[in-house]
């Protein structure tokens, strides 16, 4: 296997294989089983399928746990919004997924490591052979990591805009001030974590934290928006 997937796995996301021919799997197309049948290796695609339903529930239960007063159909929208092929495939990306890929030669030369659906399945796989070698646990920090932040960001729906919605829900009752305050940064360049607090007419009404300002905005509008609920 790749050895700077594994290094990139352990260094990033903390996970580390027990079983490496589960992960050796999930990044082998079928192109690329087609092209060595003689080495007698199994593709990505049981483990699309298993990964595909992991996925949907941990998404699911976490935006059930998120937004509690938020409608079935909404949330429904949102799942959608999340899971299709093109932020899958995005997610492939950002975790360099696209690099470790084993492609046959005709695949490769088509751009196949560039294709959104060779990409989603790919990202799927992964969370498939995660799943059966760690755990329901650990692909959950997985996603924690990779796409629950951008969630709270607010990066898949105008609905879940939380500084729009708080400041929707603080103005009803006439003008105010709302103030984001970043209040803390630490890490280095690439991995970058920002602390924000936001006042209400100087009042601290809610807190977050992420990995970019925006991120940490968006989610001390949520804390703000869970509190004000309450």
């Amino acid at each position: 296997m790749e050895h700077r997937l594994i290094a990139n796995l352990k260094e990033n996301y903390q996970i580390i294989f027990n079983n490496i021919s589960l992960l050796e799997q999930a990044f082998t197309h079928s192109s690329y089983v087609n092209e060595h049948r003689n080495l007698h290796i199994s593709d990505n695609e049981r483990l699309e399928f298993l990964g595909d339903a992991v996925l949907e529930l941990l998404v699911s239960r976490f935006l059930f746990q998120t937004y509690p007063n938020v409608s079935e159909g909404k949330l429904t929208k949102l799942r959608a919004a999340i899971v299709r092929e093109d932020s899958l495939a995005s997610f492939a990306k950002e975790c360099e997924f696209d690099q470790f890929i084993r492609l046959g030669k005709g695949e490769e030369n088509s751009g196949g490591r560039k294709r959104a659906s060779l990409l989603c399945d790919l990202f799927e796989s992964f969370l498939g052979a995660v799943y059966l070698d760690q755990g329901l646990e650990v692909v959950e920090g997985f996603l924690a990591q990779v796409i629950f932040p951008k969630v709270i960001a607010g990066a898949f729906s105008h609905e879940m805009d939380h500084k729009t919605r708080l400041q929707e829900v603080l103005q009803k009752a006439g003008d105010v001030n709302i103030d984001y305050r970043l209040v803390k940064e630490e890490g280095p360049a690439h991995d970058r974590h920002f602390w924000t607090e936001v006042y209400c007419d100087e009042v601290l009404i809610g807190q977050g934290t992420g990995r970019s300002k925006k991120m940490a905005e968006q989610a001390a509008a949520s804390d703000a928006l869970q509190r004000l609920e309450k």
